[in-house]
């Protein structure tokens, strides 16, 4: 009788622990994609605005955050005056973090002298520009704000630098377009290896925004690049070029909404921000950042007023209600341009590296009406690319139709 009961109670006892691991599970699983889910909280689409300024101010800086964290999901500090200065660093991070944001910090070169020094003259003394180490702020910040903290907007528009001569023009003289090429990739990898080894230590983004050459920019390690919505540039042409780039090298992308006129009003009107915004989205874009320059009496907010606020505003809504067309408007056909060829796609005549002007190749003029012809057939459907042997057979696999610059279209 003992043994019956013995045998009854170990069949019970095994009976409610089945009955306990049936019942557990799910929850055990649930709680596991939670944790998933949680470790790859960020969103698939980012919008926000950028504070840009070099006199900086931390409280305006807080206001601004203030104004838009109710339709936005990204922040990104871009004042040097604050990035420069661990203390004002920390106390604005804190603050979008706080508030609930996503956000992206602007680094530069730690020392303040540029690009390359020509061959011959004497290498000046470096002078550090931060008061930290930017590399272990990264680490302590990923551990602080964890996945809100997204990296680091590493230096600004190269490639625009390289065409229009500017401050930051890696490439002086060249002999050729190939050579071009490989010096600016060269030495834009020097400027942002600091940030891509910080990349690989704490899993952060690098990023910048740019004009132009957008190719080039990710072969020198860029995960993402921000194509610029400004003056009066096409903005299917430079979604096609940083479009096509990102997804043949297998990065991300985004719009900048940024400077259109250099005096009042500065930026796009309310109305027509809404349509960079929507034309960013349908075309798949990760990233759509608003640029605010708030050294400016024009508004309370700098460059940015109440109508490009109520147009953010809308945008926000409208993401929220259609998620569904994120990324609508896809690439089926790529125009495949001349390997190395560095031309900066504003106009006709637009120059070559910044090194060349457009009439001094023959090939500019036919590969100009092409683009717009094909953009005129196709519209957001069709993606620039180059021909490069890093990446030529990647194009079949992510195109149902190639035209190349050297063939007639159809």
């Amino acid at each position: 009788m003992y043994k019956e009961r013995k045998k009854l109670k170990r069949s019970t006892l095994l009976f409610c622990f089945i009955l306990i691991v049936i019942i557990v599970s799910p929850l055990f699983l649930v709680v596991l994609s939670v944790g998933i889910d949680e470790q790859k909280s960020e969103p698939e689409f980012l919008v926000g605005v950028e504070y840009a300024i070099d006199n900086h101010s931390v409280e305006d800086c807080k206001a601004l955050v203030d104004r838009v964290k109710n339709f936005t999901n990204l922040f990104v500090v871009d004042s040097t005056g604050i990035t420069f200065d661990i203390y004002n660093l920390n106390e604005v991070c804190d603050y979008v973090y706080e508030s609930g944001l996503y956000f992206l910090v602007f680094f530069i070169s730690l020392h303040e002298e540029g690009a390359c020094i020509p061959p011959g003259e004497e290498e000046p003394e470096l002078v550090f520009r931060y008061n930290y180490y930017p590399h272990i702020w990264i680490a302590d910040a990923k551990e602080k704000y964890g996945d809100k903290f997204l990296g680091a907007y590493a230096m600004d528009e190269p490639g625009g630098n390289q065409l229009d001569d500017g401050s930051f023009q890696l490439v002086k003289k060249a002999e050729d377009q190939t050579e071009a090429a490989e010096i600016y990739l060269e030495w834009l990898y020097v400027h942002i290896e600091y940030y891509l080894y910080a990349r690989e230590c704490e899993d952060i983004t690098v990023l910048t925004s740019d004009y132009g050459l957008y190719w080039f920019d990710y072969k020198s390690g860029y995960d993402t690049i921000l194509a610029e919505f400004a003056w009066n540039h096409s903005r299917r042409l430079h979604v096609a070029l940083c479009r096509g780039a990102a997804k043949v090298q297998n990065r991300d992308w985004g719009a900048m909404v940024t400077w259109t006129y250099n005096d009042v009003p500065y930026i796009v009107s309310g109305n027509e921000l809404y349509d960079d915004l929507v034309l960013a989205y349908h075309n798949g874009a990760k990233y759509a950042v608003i640029f605010d320059h708030p050294d400016t009496e024009y508004s309370e907010y700098g460059i940015l007023t109440e109508e490009h606020f109520d147009a953010l505003e809308n945008f926000w809504s409208y993401v929220n209600s259609n998620p569904e067309k994120h990324g609508t408007e896809k690439a089926e056909v790529a125009y495949v341009l001349p390997e190395n060829f560095g031309f900066g796609f504003r106009s006709s005549n637009d120059n070559i590296w910044g090194l060349w002007s457009a009439d001094t190749d023959d090939r500019a003029e036919k590969i100009w009406g092409d683009v717009n012809q094909l953009l005129d057939q196709y519209g957001s459907r069709l993606d620039i690319v180059y021909s490069d042997p890093e990446f030529n057979d990647d194009l079949q696999r992510h195109y149902k139709e190639l035209f190349f610059w050297n063939e007639p279209l159809n």
